[in-house]
């Protein structure tokens, strides 16, 4: 099956956006950056699972897509988690705790991706099953905690299982002129909203990780605010999709490559941090602004950029590319057997021919000496 540019687009476009919200961290803590980053994660995040709920309908308890799970999911956790504390500990000096079990910066992506999926045969033909998830996220508040950022998973929920409903039918819905200019005055609307986020919804709302008496508000209070954010976010993700071009290309190429881009790109925001660069962006506020942006942009280009992620993509998925090897192996000893059978039987039918020409002869001679 071919592949789609539009999620291809989408695809790459988010994990563009995922990287320049994490380098923005960099900034100075300023009112005009603060804006931007809630602007940015009151719906980009949302968007994300979106696409990835539409992505995973496909999911089912087969014994290969769980392995595929196991492969390309676990897996990638386990080593780059790993690998990311290992940098933070050994190169920035920080103190990390709960390997594995709480999800450090900016694995939780993947421990929640893994339980999404196993969730997606229960809640694709669920009947009200996106009504079940607003009410999960709603209440999962009360109650999640940090184990495999649970909380992360619950409260992002509805905005999977909403990729799961949806259909090619329904996205095409996004298509019309009129849903497109809607979509325009959408984000203007969310940029008004998220101008004034901290007396409605502080930054960490935007994140679906903390319990709400770890944010010091009623429990009605908590659940409008909770439900308040879904709505801003699935508004958010539509509009961005009716705005996402729908023609192939070298961006749409690139959107193969976005788990690599997300695993990777931790490192070198790390690796900047750890240089000092907060320090000096504080000195150079304009300039560092563009800078951080055209570099996150630029990052993530060269982290899709073909000729590196196919090479990255192997650490991303090692037992896949253990498997392609030993089918390699496998392809090139059938092939040499094939070569040899295929010798022999040549040499067989040369000597045969060989026979025959010899008897002709010899029969030949027999009535000429006659």
């Amino acid at each position: 099956m071919s592949r789609d540019p539009w999620f291809d687009n989408a695809k790459m476009a988010l994990v563009t956006l995922v990287v320049v919200g994490h380098a923005w961290v960099l900034l100075p803590d300023t009112a005009f950056v603060g804006h931007g980053y809630d602007f940015l994660y009151a719906w980009h995040v949302p968007a994300f699972v979106f696409v990835t709920g539409y992505l995973s309908r496909s999911f089912s308890y087969t014994r290969a897509r769980m392995w595929q799970l196991v492969r390309t999911v676990a897996v990638p956790y386990v080593v780059f988690e790993a690998a990311i504390a290992a940098f933070r500990i050994l190169v920035g000096g920080e103190e990390l705790q709960d390997l594995w079990r709480d999800p450090h910066w900016p694995m939780w992506y993947l421990a929640a991706l893994f339980f999404w999926r196993l969730l997606t045969p229960v809640f694709r033909p669920m009947w009200g099953g996106l009504a079940v998830a607003v009410a999960i996220s709603v209440l999962a508040g009360l109650y999640a905690g940090d184990t495999l950022d649970i909380a992360r998973v619950l409260g992002l929920l509805p905005f999977f299982v909403m990729g799961l409903k949806a259909t090619p039918e329904r996205l095409e819905r996004l298509r019309a002129p009129w849903v497109q200019v809607a979509a325009v005055g959408v984000f203007v609307a969310i940029w008004l909203l998220t101008s004034r986020t901290d007396d409605w919804a502080a930054t960490e709302w935007l994140y679906y990780r903390a319990r709400y008496d770890e944010l010091d508000v009623s429990d009605t209070r908590a659940f409008v605010t909770r439900a308040c954010l879904l709505a801003v976010g699935t508004l958010g993700a539509w509009a961005f999709l009716a705005l996402v071009p729908r023609v192939g290309g070298w961006f749409a190429r690139m959107g193969a490559a976005t788990l690599v881009v997300y695993l990777f790109h931790g490192f070198f925001v790390k690796g900047a941090e750890y240089a000092g660069f907060p320090a000096w962006a504080e000195g150079h506020y304009a300039t560092s602004i563009v800078l951080t942006s055209v570099a996150a942009v630029g990052l993530s280009l060269l982290l899709a950029w073909q000729p590196l992620s196919s090479r990255l993509q192997h650490l991303v998925d090692p037992i896949g590319f253990a498997e392609r090897r030993v089918d390699h192996a496998h392809d090139l000893r059938d092939a040499t057997v094939e070569a040899d059978v295929l010798a022999v039987a040549v040499q067989e039918a040369a000597a045969e021919e060989a026979a025959d020409e010899r008897a002709a002869r010899d029969a030949g001679h027999a009535v000429s000496g006659r």
